[in-house]
């Protein structure tokens, strides 16, 4: 009886693992993970190159890893025993503290760190040395400078990272916001920062660049309609609670015209077009572009800014305008520095950088 069942169980799983077999052969391969934010793994070329080389087998693994039936079930499951049976503190690197998902960055990669500092110092040096612009320095530190020491995980050497940015961009005015934060100031399940609770990282940058700082009491908090996942939710493959976007509106952002490759069409500083896309975040001026014009008609002086920045800029340059009658933003990391002299004429301009560690921490991404 025993070996009958033993038989009975074995052929089970046989059957099961063949009919998931079957079905990821048959089904029409996944373009995209929407939990994980990424694109999957396709059928690799067959050709003799390929076969030959091993490339072939390799991509085939990947292949089926990504497009494996039930796939993000199996990663849920996995999961759950990493965090409640394992009590392993992290699962993929990703680790939840007083509610807030985050993940490890470690350890500090000088490597990349000065790669990303010489890169900042080429853009100086071809654009602005002889431009008159004052320039400002600021490093937005990820949500894992407040959840790591006191939770016992390992993290960047930050303060090494901060040192470095300052000795390594010595033209530039250190702009330091860490005390403004804390980890209340970020998404649980993202990797970015609140708008409503920048005010005061808003007024310290502000008050470095001698621009007057923003009035919490001209803004309008508004909850953006959809739930909020962040790039964590999925990644951490856990059952954790959606969460809301607030943006602050103001009489000054509505009147604010946004510019970028079409000048013929302007959007809004809140591109609201992106309520149906994958990641509402990119309500924030339109999320990821190389090169972004607002044009403030009731700025209070005639002075510009241009902001070199990632995407945490999104969400803190619109409480930074009131003063600016342009604010151009640059992000290097989908445009060639070489390239910037030939849409954007340095005259004078006032200048911030604006990079987080998490950007820095993995330089080679500006270009």
């Amino acid at each position: 009886m025993t070996k009958k069942i033993r038989a009975l169980g074995i052929g089970a799983v046989v059957v099961l693992w063949a009919a998931l077999a079957a079905f990821a052969w048959i089904k029409q391969p996944d373009a995209f993970s929407d939990a994980e934010r990424r694109k999957l793994a396709q059928f690799p070329e067959l050709s003799t190159k390929e076969l030959l080389s091993g490339e072939f087998v390799s991509d085939f693994e990947e292949y089926t890893l990504d497009q494996f039936p039930g796939r993000d079930l199996f990663r849920r499951l996995k999961a759950m025993v990493h965090y409640n049976v394992l009590q392993q503190q992290d699962n993929n690197g990703i680790y939840i503290e007083n509610g807030y998902a985050a993940k490890l960055e470690y350890p500090l990669d000088t490597e990349a760190l000065n790669y990303a500092i010489g890169r900042l110092n080429n853009v100086y040096k071809t654009y602005l040395e002889q431009s008159g612009s004052k320039v400002y320095v600021s490093v937005v530190p990820d949500k894992g400078y407040y959840l790591t020491q006191e939770n016992g995980y390992p993290a960047m050497d930050y303060e090494k990272m901060f040192s470095a940015v300052k000795q390594g961009l010595p033209f530039a005015t250190y702009v330091d916001i860490t005390h403004t934060l804390g980890y209340g100031n970020y998404y649980f399940t993202d990797t970015h920062w609140r708008q409503e609770e920048l005010f005061l990282t808003a007024k310290t940058i502000s008050q470095a660049l001698g621009a007057t700082p923003p009035n919490p009491s001209e803004f309008t908090k508004t909850a953006l309609s959809r739930p909020f996942y962040g790039v964590y939710y999925g990644q951490a493959a856990l059952d954790l609670e959606p969460e809301t976007i607030y943006i602050m509106e103001s009489d000054l952002l509505k009147e604010c015209k946004v510019y970028g490759y079409d000048p013929s069409k302007p959007t809004s500083v809140y591109d609201m077009n992106k309520l149906t896309g994958k990641d509402l975040y990119e309500v924030f001026l339109s999320g990821a572009q190389s090169l972004l014009r607002i044009e403030n008609p009731n700025a209070k002086t005639d002075k510009e800014l241009i902001v070199f920045r990632d995407s945490f800029g999104s969400s803190l340059v619109p409480l930074i305008v009131q003063d600016y009658k342009t604010v151009t933003l640059v992000d290097i990391r989908y445009m060639d520095s070489r390239m910037l002299g030939q849409f954007v004429e340095f005259k004078g301009q006032d200048v911030l950088m604006l990079y987080s560690t998490l950007v820095l921490n993995s330089g080679k991404t500006l270009k």
